[in-house]
């Protein structure tokens, strides 16, 4: 006697092709904004990323474990350096344009305005310990990374702002 043959369920196989169809589909259409750069709030993305890295490499390239108040400017410098190449990159490929779940304009006026606070208490931090009589072969460094982080809370400042109008006419509507 022979066992009828099981109906198989072509679900699984239909699921698993249609997200390989669409993720291919997603992927192959690589969306570039060539003229983000070109924009005010682009154009603070791009200084905040050069001049952030001045305020890190300049610091780290000291004894800057020797004060402790230097540990939270690395901190906030390469936290902040690393989360606005993330967002740059977002926003050169318009990913945001893909996840429309997430309130991109919210998010952007958190980060900003964090950084800006954070970036802020570091540049003081910072110009405070500066001193010429703690370790005169990296005063230079030190005094210049000051600079830069002031610099760079500017930027954010800046950034802040547009984040802000972009936020609040999102909301009026």
């Amino acid at each position: 006697m022979e066992e009828p043959q099981r109906v198989r369920s072509h679900t699984v196989t239909t699921t698993a092709s249609s997200f390989a169809e669409n993720f291919s589909t997603s992927s192959s259409s690589f969306a570039y904004d060539r003229e983000f750069l070109r924009t005010v709030p682009g154009l603070l993305i791009v200084a905040e990323i050069v001049l952030g890295l001045l305020v890190w490499t300049l610091i780290a390239g000291t004894e800057y474990f020797r004060v402790p108040a230097f540990g939270w400017v690395m901190f906030v410098a390469v936290f902040y350096w690393v989360l606005t190449v993330f967002f740059l990159i977002i926003y050169i490929t318009m990913t945001y344009t893909r996840i429309p779940q997430v309130p991109w304009t919210t998010v952007g006026l958190c980060f900003n305005g964090s950084a800006f606070i954070l970036y802020l208490s570091a540049a003081v931090v910072d110009a405070a310990s500066v001193s010429p009589e703690r370790d005169s072969h990296n005063f230079n460094s030190w005094a210049a990374a000051s600079f830069f982080a002031f610099l760079v809370t500017i930027c954010y400042a800046g950034n802040t702002y547009f984040s802000f109008i972009a936020w609040r006419s999102r909301t009026i509507q």
